[in-house]
């Protein structure tokens, strides 16, 4: 069976038999061996028989009202006695469209592809066309608070698995005609809804095209998650760093949505992705637009501070402890020194040791149980480095940069951000115990060309800094107040 209808023989482009058993047996033939699929055949009248076609768990057949399709396909027999097939189902269609979305399909193989995303088809014998009624029902979560984006001051609500859930987040929060949303499917046997969100005259028409683009041509066998999406439309595969903005948040999005971007919400995930993302969105927070902007503004230095912490701490370590012990203050050198006496390992090795265990801490944290997880990962981290050191294994004031880089890593407000920083660690370290500063210094270049010439949608990936927009600068480093920020500036996080 091909789930979604596509490269199966037996349906093509088929059209509908006006006998009843020989449509039953086409959806029976393509639905072979299907355990969820569910046929409840139906009187109306002694002259009038029909099936109900469904997947359960899908389609609710408890949504239709038997004595109003009963009275709807009877009367419009009697009143359409004479007329055309034609007439009868738009008859029906008009006295059933105030209960549920309704549409009838003369074509096989559509027909399939609507039972597949949880219509119910209602085959009456005569007709040579299927009545689909909309009555999907999917079990999902109630909305909560996202758990990887909480705030202390701002909504509580949180995107969830369900697309039109999400639709609906965002159009409470624009209540305007300008919001528009285009519907795609992509993944060949998941097909797999897709929408695009965008405010109409704020974003410009070549991203829109772009974005629609990108989307379109997406060819896959299934989509589960935003993930999926995102490799599959990002300008640069193989980089480190996101150039997508992936968020839980409806006010997020929103916010991004009146600056003129693009939002793209896939099925049966929360994440949202957000186009085009630059590094400096990637390090602003919801929150730093409802606080008072003198606090959102330290709030962001300290953040920028982390970043070069998270990165550059454990290879300056080492540069320092490894070619230039002349940079450090004297008191602290020999504090180094005699902590280092009984450490068998270079500071490389060392260092090393340490960062790929607290790593493997964190990962384990995370795949644990949540009520264990937090437990293991924090006893877990003083438990091995206490001892490393009780043991000569590693000094203490390496334990202490470590410990500050972790620190560090964890005021990213983007959980993918933050990944890069924490790959791109390690071979900062390599540089670092090759070359010392002079190799910091070589990648850090290296890195910063890299993200100079990066581009996501068109837009480059470090604007509004390169290129020099200064006008928009009052929201990067720091948050301007509102009533000095001009209307393209940022409107929410």
């Amino acid at each position: 069976m091909a789930p979604n209808g596509q490269g199966d023989s037996t349906a093509g482009n088929d059209k509908l038999s006006a006998d009843l058993d020989t449509n039953l047996k086409q959806f029976q033939a393509v639905f072979d061996k299907c355990g969820d699929i569910q046929y409840r055949p139906f009187e109306l009248n002694e002259a009038l028989l029909g099936t109900f076609i469904f997947l359960s768990g899908l389609g609710n057949i408890n949504a239709v009202n038997m004595d109003l399709l009963r009275n709807a396909i009877e009367s419009s027999l009697i009143e359409q006695s004479e007329a055309l097939t034609e007439d009868i189902k738009a008859a029906i269609h008009s006295k059933l469209g105030f209960t549920s979305q309704t549409s009838w399909s003369d074509d096989f193989q559509a027909s399939v592809d609507k039972i597949l995303a949880g219509e119910l088809a209602v085959l009456l014998d005569g007709f040579t066309s299927i009545l689909l009624l909309n009555v999907k029902e999917l079990d999902t979560r109630s909305i909560e608070e996202p758990a990887t984006e909480s705030v202390i001051r701002g909504p509580r609500d949180g995107f969830q698995e369900n697309i039109s859930t999400n639709i609906s987040l965002i159009r409470r929060r624009l209540k305007t005609t300008q919001l528009k949303l285009e519907m795609f499917t992509a993944g060949k046997l998941s097909v797999t809804d897709i929408a695009i969100a965008y405010l109409e005259g704020i974003a410009e028409e070549s991203l829109i095209a772009e974005v629609k683009e990108r989307v379109g041509r997406i060819k896959i066998d299934a989509i589960l998650e935003s993930g999926y999406v995102e490799e599959l439309i990002e300008d640069n595969s193989v980089s480190p760093f996101p150039q997508v903005m992936v968020t839980e948040r409806p006010d997020k999005v929103v916010g991004n949505l009146l600056e003129g971007k693009v939002a793209i919400i896939v099925d049966n995930t929360p994440f949202v992705i957000v186009v085009p993302g630059t590094f400096f969105q990637l390090l602003q927070t919801p929150e730093d637009y409802y606080q008072r902007y003198f606090v959102a503004s330290a709030i962001r230095i300290l953040r920028f501070i982390a970043v070069v912490s998270s990165l550059l701490l454990p290879s300056l370590y080492i540069a320092l402890t490894t070619y230039h012990h002349e940079m450090i203050p004297t008191m602290l050198l020999i504090s180094i020194a005699s902590s280092r006496e009984t450490v068998p390992f270079p500071a490389f090795v060392e260092a090393m040791l340490m960062e790929v265990a607290f790593e493997g801490l964190r990962e384990a944290g995370v795949r644990l149980p949540r009520p264990v997880g937090q437990g293991v990962s924090i006893v877990g981290a003083l438990v091995i480095g206490q001892a490393a050191v009780a043991a000569g294994i590693v000094s203490s004031p390496l334990l202490i940069i470590v410990s500050m880089t972790g620190i560090a890593s964890f005021l990213f407000p983007s959980f993918q951000l933050g990944l890069a920083f924490r790959l791109l660690r390690f071979p900062m370290m390599i540089a670092a115990a090759t070359f010392g500063l002079y190799g910091i210094l070589m990648l850090m270049l290296m890195l910063l060309l890299h993200m100079l010439h990066l581009q996501s949608f068109g837009v480059p990936y470090m604007s509004p800094l390169s290129p020099l927009r200064a006008g928009e600068l009052k929201d990067v480093l720091y948050r301007a107040n509102w009533l000095k920020m001009s209307k393209s500036s940022k409107s929410r996080g």
